[in-house]
């Protein structure tokens, strides 16, 4: 199948089963799975154009709700922290739309831009794990008594009653305001600061803007590593503020794409949507299956694939 907007060929299937195997694994640390879909359109498909970003945004915006109701329906959806992060992110992607089109509309360029960021995140994400081998934090305790929950459930009855997925949340806003916010989950308590997650969120909102991938790539791994919070606390949160950056996302690279003549910048929506399906499927699964796979395995699987997509950036870069 001929993709007009991109100029790629590649067969009908492709698109959504590669979305579908990258979006199950990567939904469970809260991430989209955007950012593994831009290298495969750059590397492998051969889509260099800038409309790529606003294409892997489209994705989002079609994969993304599947996995945020399924987080919703288990009542593991921190809302307070979602909409300080949608607050941030929202004017940030707007900046980093045109920044994308105005200083990186080189490939090249672009892909040691994502390197750099991608690399700091998962080094950050690597040492901590192994720093925490020797350190038990409340947040790794918390994180294990919610498996130990899982299993004695998995245990007793084999599979999970709608009774037993509620009580599986056990989540609980307990203060919020415009300086902070405060939630337990399992009896521990996560205290944050309002204005250091909206100025997180507004750098992160314009790193995602350029990056094309809404943000959550960036924002889920820093809340486990900068702000201490549960990565099954975390991830509903950071889809949800992927999806609401990634429709202003498609929407402002659609309504700039006249000012560009030239350039090929609105999504390519074929391409886009059969990713989508793909990837709702995937993180609805995804989301469905988190609560079985150990905090430590998922926040290594993160680490390991930001070092990995870094790696053939530079790789790309240098012509290796």
């Amino acid at each position: 199948m001929l993709f007009h907007t991109s100029g790629i060929e590649v067969s009908v299937w492709v698109p959504p089963v590669v979305a579908f195997v990258i979006s199950f694994f990567t939904s469970m640390g809260g991430v989209s799975g955007a950012f593994l879909l831009l290298p495969f359109q750059i590397s492998v498909l051969g889509f260099t154009h800038p409309s790529v970003s606003a294409t892997n945004q489209l994705f989002n915006v079609v994969a993304i709700p599947s996995g945020v109701y399924r987080y919703w329906k288990e009542g593991r959806m921190v809302w307070p922290l979602t909409w300080v992060v949608v607050a941030g992110t929202l004017p940030g992607v707007f900046i980093g739309a045109i920044i994308r089109v105005a200083y990186f509309p080189d490939p090249k360029n672009f892909k040691m831009f994502a390197a750099g960021v991608l690399f700091y995140i998962g080094l950050k994400m690597a040492y901590d794990l192994i720093r925490k081998k020797r350190e038990r934090s409340d947040q790794a305790v918390i994180e294990d008594r919610f498996q130990k929950q899982v299993r004695r459930f998995r245990k007793t009855t084999g599979t999970f009653t709608e009774t037993q997925e509620a009580s599986l949340s056990a989540v609980q806003v307990t203060h919020f305001n415009l300086k902070r916010l405060e939630y337990s989950f399992y009896g521990q308590s996560f205290n944050v600061s309002f204005w250091g997650i909206f100025l997180l969120s507004l750098v992160v909102g314009i790193v995602g803007g350029i990056y094309g991938i809404g943000g959550g790539a960036i924002i889920a791994p820093f809340f486990v590593t900068f702000f201490g919070l549960p990565v099954y606390t975390i991830a509903g949160a950071a889809l949800m503020g992927t999806f609401v950056t990634s429709v202003a996302g498609v929407v402002f690279y659609q309504a700039i794409a006249p000012f560009y003549p030239n350039l090929s910048v609105a999504p390519d929506w074929p391409l886009g949507v059969l990713f989508g399906i793909g990837g709702m499927a995937g993180m609805y699964l995804g989301a469905r299956c988190q609560k079985f796979i150990p905090a430590k395995v998922i926040k290594w699987m993160l680490a390991g694939i930001l070092l990995f997509t870094a790696a053939k950036y530079v790789g790309g870069f240098f012509g290796l």
